[in-house]
């Protein structure tokens, strides 16, 4: 790309118009100021070697919308128009600030986000991977302009795999979508009639099924239900219910909105280190399941029962560091749950709660003679604590990464919840549905035989922290779209509603369906 060659000028009247222009562009952007001032005003977009950059950058802002970006954030025409213009030394300026402003927000977006999310959906905790404005000018000024562009959005696997999942569903819009949805309660093996016609038309669209002129709920279309069961983290058991039939009526549209926020939530974690430690646990709180990634391939798998819906019962997203683990541990009542729940049942009746011991200052109190009924949630002074036994809420192992959230992944006495579909009941930490592998598997790395190690100690009943050697990074995620290396595309319902918050978000900022809403 050109710019328009200048009639002579003299060069004092030159600089000095083009510094004006860059010294008043600065003044709005804090951040170049400095740049530029240690450069001595020196171009990086208008210069007479710049045609690279330009270029560079032009397609960059050109591809924008397939990072489900808010193109109109950084129009290409528009700078297009200011190179072109700029056929003086001030005009000249101008646009290099316009290039340089657009270069960091496209930079900025790309690389670590759109949304700061914690301003939006308060139990969002991500330190997002923000870049330093003028070292991402310098990588310009050192380095090759197209291999700098392409190395801003994350190169993690997942971004790459929700972003050819995009680009297909995109595909799949604008060809017409997977026409009419299923207009039938429930439909199983034998079953006849246009909603057997439906149901396979709409998997045969989605990909589930092959082509099938079909109009029985034959074995056949039983796999396929089970396989779109499985891949929205349904009961698989081939029969299309309400549930089933529910998700299979959701469009390519909605399916689009979950994979551009998937890119989204990927950005909030683009780290210096993609593989986000090369052995990492990641908790999907929409997936009910708990994961072990060594070397960015899956080494253990668990189901786990996480936070409630109401707002204060619902697991945090954040990112920690697992440091030990808790063998027999005692389980010290969170206050709100001591106020809220077992305060006003010993009012009632004294005697309730009688598994739990009183603790002040750390020290055991008897519950003899005490009036409950004069303490309010304010006043209470008792801290209450659960001794180490089979019916301890936190089972038989706890797995610390202590955090200001005070969440934790624990065992748990109450088996049952793990057989359900949807599995959103605790306080807010995450009940693991196979802790003693879990913690197996954890300790393998340290331990010559580490089931008799946990198990020794296990059967001792005393409570006894052991430490990991090495910290394992522990991510607490809210994927509702993501996709399996095997290519293998999920998604999860919005169980906490962040989907529906954070896509307002991104419309405000200008996201949009480039099949529906261009």
């Amino acid at each position: 790309m050109s710019l328009t060659l200048m009639a002579p000028a003299p060069a004092a009247a030159y600089v000095t118009a083009f510094r004006q222009a860059i010294a008043e562009g600065v003044a709005q952007y804090d951040e170049m100021a400095e740049f530029y001032r240690d450069r001595d005003f020196a171009p990086i977009w208008t210069g007479e070697g710049d045609a690279e950059r330009r270029a560079a950058l032009i397609g960059a802002l050109e591809g924008a919308a397939n990072h489900g970006l808010p193109a109109g954030r950084y129009d290409p025409e528009d700078l297009r128009a200011a190179f072109a213009a700029a056929n003086n030394p001030y005009d000249r300026g101008r646009a290099e600030i316009m290039a340089s402003a657009m270069y960091l927000r496209y930079a900025h977006d790309v690389q670590s986000g759109i949304l700061d999310p914690g301003e939006i959906v308060r139990e969002i905790f991500r330190e997002l991977p923000r870049r330093d404005p003028t070292d991402l000018l310098m990588q310009l000024v050192d380095g090759d302009p197209f291999e700098v562009m392409r190395s801003l959005p994350p190169a993690h696997p997942e971004y790459l795999r929700l972003q050819r999942e995009m680009l297909r569903l995109e595909r799949m819009i604008a060809e017409g979508g997977w026409g009419p949805g299923v207009n039938a309660g429930r439909l199983e093996l034998g079953d006849r009639g246009q909603g057997v016609v439906q149901l396979r038309d709409r998997l045969i669209r989605m990909g589930y099924m092959n082509r099938s002129a079909t109009a029985v709920f034959d074995a056949d279309m039983e796999a396929a239900v089970q396989r779109f069961q499985t891949a929205h983290g349904l009961l698989a058991d081939g029969v299309a219910g309400s549930s089933t039939i529910e998700e299979i009526n959701i469009g390519p549209e909605a399916r689009l909105r979950q994979v551009i926020l998937g890119l989204e939530r990927q950005r909030w974690m683009n780290w210096e280190d993609p593989d986000r430690g090369s052995r990492h646990v990641l908790v999907n709180i929409p997936d009910y399941h708990a994961y072990v990634v060594d070397n960015e391939e899956v080494s253990f798998v668990t189901r786990v029962v996480v936070g409630a819906t109401p707002s204060d019962r619902r697991t945090p997203e954040f990112s920690d560091r697992m440091e030990h683990m808790v063998i027999n541990p005692s389980w010290y009542v969170p206050r709100s749950i001591a106020i809220g729940e077992y305060l006003p049942a010993m009012q009632e009746n004294p005697g309730a709660a009688g598994h739990l011991e009183l603790l002040q200052g750390g020290q055991a109190v008897s519950r003899a003679g005490i009036d409950f009924t004069q303490f309010t949630a304010s006043t209470f002074p008792f801290d209450l604590r659960q001794g180490p036994g089979p019916g301890n809420a936190l089972g038989r192992v706890k797995f610390m990464f202590p955090n200001r959230h005070n969440i934790y992944l624990h065992d748990t006495p109450s088996r049952s919840l793990f057989a359900r579909e949807t599995r959103a009941y605790s306080h807010g930490c995450v009940r693991v549905h196979r802790p003693l592998e879990l913690a197996y598997h954890l300790l393998a790395r340290q331990e010559g035989e580490p089931q008799s190690f946990f198990n020794r100690i296990l059967n001792s009943g005393q409570e006894t922290q052991v430490d990991l050697v090495t910290q394992v990074p522990v991510h607490i995620v809210y994927w509702t779209a993501f996709v399996s290396p095997e290519g293998d595309v999920n998604f999860r319902r919005d169980i906490y509603g962040r989907d529906r918050a954070l896509w307002n978000a991104m419309e405000a900022v200008g996201v949009e369906l480039r099949s529906v809403g261009s």
